[in-house]
């Protein structure tokens, strides 16, 4: 903790394992950007408190991913083309490659290259369209349509009962809270 005590030097070590490198104290001493004016210790170390939390799941869902698109060798482009692939069919869309072009925003030859990686990895199939002799669709192979589920599918599982665990009213300050932190990367 002796780090953390040369870092700031109002109150000592932080509380929760903060990291001293998102105190506004040490980031910004002079408060040009981020003021503390009337903030008690208390509040200023509970609002850093939440932001630790919100990197720490950034973090762990980082690794996450990290680890799903790793053990299936696939790139975050692929996973996503799977995700389409697998939600799509299950809503009883039949998916073409101009579609997942769009869902991706890139372009076709794109969407050619990332089929073709996927279909050389037994992940994907291609078949004719059975009503558009021009189109094809592409549909998860089995195995590969359990191992997301395994991987992905149940980490999407564990999030929902985290969020089902929450009050109506916690719901809604969480979603104001994520949207209002995310539109913070619309930096001017």
């Amino acid at each position: 903790m002796e780090y953390d005590q040369k870092m700031h030097n109002d109150s000592g070590p932080h509380p929760h394992g903060i990291d001293p490198m998102i105190d506004p104290r040490n980031l910004d001493p002079h408060q040009v950007l981020i003021s503390r004016d009337g903030m008690e210790t208390a509040e200023l170390e509970g609002i850093m408190a939440v932001l630790a939390a919100v990197r720490r799941w950034r973090e762990a869902e980082q690794s996450m991913n990290e680890k799903s698109r790793s053990d299936m060798k696939l790139g975050d482009n692929d996973m996503k083309a799977m995700r389409f692939i697998i939600v799509s069919t299950n809503q009883g869309t039949l998916v073409t490659p101009g579609m997942i072009a769009e869902h991706l925003g890139i372009s076709t030859a794109s969407t050619t290259k990332l089929l073709d990686r996927l279909e050389d990895a037994g992940h994907v199939t291609r078949s004719a369209h059975p009503s558009d002799r021009r189109a094809v669709v592409i549909t998860v192979n089995p195995r590969a349509h359990a191992e997301v589920q395994e991987t992905v599918g149940k980490l999407h599982a564990k999030r929902f009962e985290v969020a089902a665990k929450l009050e109506p009213h916690e719901r809604e300050i969480v979603i104001r809270f994520l949207d209002e932190l995310a539109a913070t990367g619309d930096v001017a």
